[in-house]
């Protein structure tokens, strides 16, 4: 029988499209608040008065202390949403907590600096902490022949999500009026910063309301125990006893852990694109609309081009297409040394979203396609850490070039050297050993239902 459309974009049953609206629901966070709505409002109201320069130091400061927190949170917490049976639990309090973030930046008004970074803060743990656990249902949810289609039909839809959003958000921003909303000469600090504050308010409706799909129509997955554990243990002690074995076991999954070191190592490098991209655009000359305008354009062309990465993965496989992606980006970064107009900036930006979302997307399903079921929490708690700290090195480099040269030019082709050794790393990673070695060590489910999370 012919697959389906939505078989052959990985979305063919009812669970898997209700796991993948949490792509839909969550990217909002980072379309609005991350990228393009709260960082201009952090150094033009929250920050307004400070010396130049300083209210983005704190920005910078801020995303630092939201990632230590949950890099150092996550292989813990996963490790008990294993032991007890809590993904689903665990990404309801990390999105609650984010929610009343994005609820609590319509009180911010000028020179609110504190109080918007806390709420930013709690914010980004919610965001990243959430997608711990529900990246964790994945090997539970899609099969071995499925799993690349899956992941980054996520990606695609999270792409959908957050664009739409954004483009909302930007529409009565630039035009209030057409909204009903205050506009013109005259307003008031509140009226004037009212729609941007509306944005910040419909990124938590639109978090709220899209994900329903995931709690509503996927099973939490069920407990299992360790040979050497005992139903009703502490949750704690369990955790803490199985994240050191799991640390001594990485010898064992010698596969998933090369996996994570190519990953880590690469996606410093996407990470370092995404985060200087704009100001490097800035220096250059070209205008906010421009960037803003790219900035949505990543996001539509990423919704096709990751559903394709999907495709080509099910044909070629996962890791021969993150070759791909890696070459790409090299490509990205030879242009942007010669990038000289905003004509230049859209078609890098249109690159990047043909390579972006597929590349993260298979780093996901690839890495999940190498581990335990009955740990996929913890193993997604340290997948978080080499996520969350990838991007650190990067821009380190970056700046040290432009240092070191006096340009941002030869900046961009240092990052060049963080895909070949991710790539380098990732030659090495043999797929069907990790594979091999994840499914002999299934354990059977419990001898009955775990207790409740106290």
């Amino acid at each position: 029988m012919r697959p389906s459309l939505l078989d052959r974009l990985g979305l063919g049953r009812p669970e898997l499209r209700a796991w993948a609206m949490y792509d839909w629901a969550a990217s909002s966070v980072q379309t609005t608040i991350m990228v393009a709505v709260f960082p201009i409002y952090f150094v033009k109201v929250a920050g307004a008065g400070m010396a130049e320069g300083g209210a983005t130091q704190r920005l910078a400061t801020i995303n630092s202390v939201a990632l230590v927190i949950i890099a150092l949170a996550s292989p813990l917490l996963g490790a008990i949403s294993d032991y007890r049976a809590a993904k689903k639990r665990f990404t309801a309090i990390f999105m609650a907590l984010g929610i009343v973030g994005c609820c609590g930046l319509f009180l911010v008004r000028t020179g609110d600096l504190d109080l918007a970074s806390w709420l930013f803060i709690a914010i980004m743990v919610g965001v990243a902490g959430s997608y711990v656990f529900y990246e964790a249902l994945l090997p539970h949810l899609a099969a071995p022949g499925e799993i690349d289609r899956v992941s980054t039909a996520g990606y695609a839809l999270g792409y959908l999500g957050g664009g739409v959003l954004l483009a909302l958000n930007l529409a009565w921003i630039q035009a209030p009026g057409a909204f009903g909303l205050p506009a013109g000469a005259g307003l008031s600090e509140g009226e004037a910063t009212l729609p941007a504050r509306l944005a910040f308010l419909s990124v938590a409706v639109w978090w709220a309301t899209f994900s329903v799909p995931l709690f509503r129509g996927v099973r939490e997955p069920a407990a299992r125990i360790e040979p050497d554990e005992r139903v009703g243990e502490s949750p704690v002690r369990a955790a803490f006893v199985r994240l050191g074995e799991t640390f001594r076991e990485l010898r064992s999954y010698r596969q998933a852990f090369l996996m994570l070191l190519a990953f880590l190592i690469y996606n410093d490098g996407i990470q370092t694109i995404i985060k200087m991209a704009t100001a490097y655009g800035t220096e250059i000359g070209i205008g906010q609309n421009a960037l803003i305008g790219a900035i949505l354009l990543v996001q539509f062309v990423g919704i096709p081009c990751t559903f394709l990465f999907g495709a080509v993965a099910g044909r070629f496989g996962a890791k021969r297409s993150l070759f791909l992606g890696l070459l790409a980006y090299t490509a990205i970064s030879i242009l942007g040394y010669y990038m000289t107009s905003a004509t230049h900036f859209y078609i890098l930006a249109g690159l990047v979203g043909v390579v972006q979302g597929g590349t993260q997307a298979l780093s996901r399903s690839l890495f999940a396609s190498m581990i335990p079921q009955h740990k996929s929490g913890e193993f997604f708690g340290f997948f978080s850490i080499f996520e969350k700290f990838a991007g650190i090195f990067g821009p380190l480099i970056f700046a040290g070039t432009i240092a070191a040269t006096g340009s941002s030019r030869n900046a961009i082709l240092s990052v060049i050297g963080f895909f070949a050794v991710g790539a380098a790393l990732l030659a090495l990673v043999d797929v069907e050993e990790g594979q091999r070695v994840a499914r002999a060590v299934e354990l059977p489910l419990a001898p009955s239902p775990a207790p409740p999370l106290r």
